[in-house]
């Protein structure tokens, strides 16, 4: 039995434009992933489609077909018009409604997964098409490297070489939906027409944090709003030693400090979880 990595997704940028007739929100952002910190996916034989879920944050998800896991499994069956047999079992590592992308990744996992395990050999370009119909950001963690997102996130570009760096995830423990966080953010007040450009050199880790100052995350405001606690998970990863940046992934609740590397940023755990002790956050590092 193989096991699917569905690593965490980061946000290290997020410009977002005023909202287009239709709803939706053109963005700018700049992806990466985690090294180790994700969710799994595993493939067993069964004779209809069943959802299992195990793991710290399995508590709350639904095991029905709306579930992205089960909508994924079934879009690749309808493809090639079988019944989607398969017993999936998803490892939930990640937290629920956090801004990194879990239920995308954990989509895109299954995707990798069912198209190996039924035989089905689509390509890369056709699995970003079927996952483009489960959510802006199933296409982006279904290439798994580092992309320039733009359009409403459905148009992806390979960047160049990434810095490594270590990272510090800090959740408060509190969902944070993407919706609500968007309607905040238009009744704040959108800005003018989104402009965007390349991505410059983010090859070392000084130009990689020239170029994050240069970019905000424009939700950032709309999530405090909404979870306070953001800010609080932002103040403790500004306070730990050596951190080089502090910023909120995606639409919250999530954040993220960067150091020079791993062992910097365990470091900074350890100082983070003694802080935020007995608050229910949840506190992981890394790499990118």
């Amino acid at each position: 039995m193989s096991l699917y990595f569905a690593p965490a997704k980061l946000n290290l940028t997020l410009r977002v434009g005023p909202p287009q007739a239709d709803g939706r929100h053109p963005l700018d952002s700049l992806v990466c992933f985690t090294t180790r910190l994700g969710d799994q996916i595993s493939v067993q034989p069964a004779s209809d489609l069943k959802l299992e879920i195990v793991g710290p944050f399995a508590e709350g998800l639904s095991l029905g077909p709306e579930n992205l896991v089960c909508r994924a499994a079934q879009i690749l069956a309808d493809a090639v018009g079988e019944p989607a047999k398969a017993h999936i079992v998803l490892i939930k590592n990640l937290p629920i409604a956090s801004g990194i992308g879990g239920g995308s990744a954990d989509a895109a996992a299954t995707m990798l997964a069912l198209n190996s395990y039924w035989g089905l050999a689509f390509s890369q370009k056709e699995l970003l098409g079927f996952g483009a119909h489960l959510g802006a950001d199933v296409p982006a963690c279904l290439m798994g490297q580092p992309v320039h997102m733009t359009g409403t996130g459905e148009t992806l570009a390979a960047v160049g070489p990434l810095a490594t760096m270590g990272v510090v995830l800090v959740n408060p423990g509190i969902a944070c939906p993407t919706g609500p966080v968007y309607r905040a953010y238009d009744a704040l007040g959108a800005g003018p027409p989104l402009a965007v450009e390349p991505i410059a050199d983010i090859s070392s880790p000084d130009s990689l944090l020239d170029y994050l100052a240069a970019m905000p995350n424009d939700l950032e405001q709309a999530a405090i709003s909404l979870v306070p606690e953001i800010a609080d998970a932002l103040a403790a990863l500004a306070a730990s030693p050596n951190v080089r940046f502090v910023r909120m992934s995606g639409s919250g609740a999530t954040c993220f400090g960067l150091y020079d590397d791993l062992a910097a940023a365990q470091a900074a755990k350890k100082f983070i979880q003694q802080g935020l002790a007995n608050r229910g956050f949840w506190v992981e590092a890394d790499r990118i």
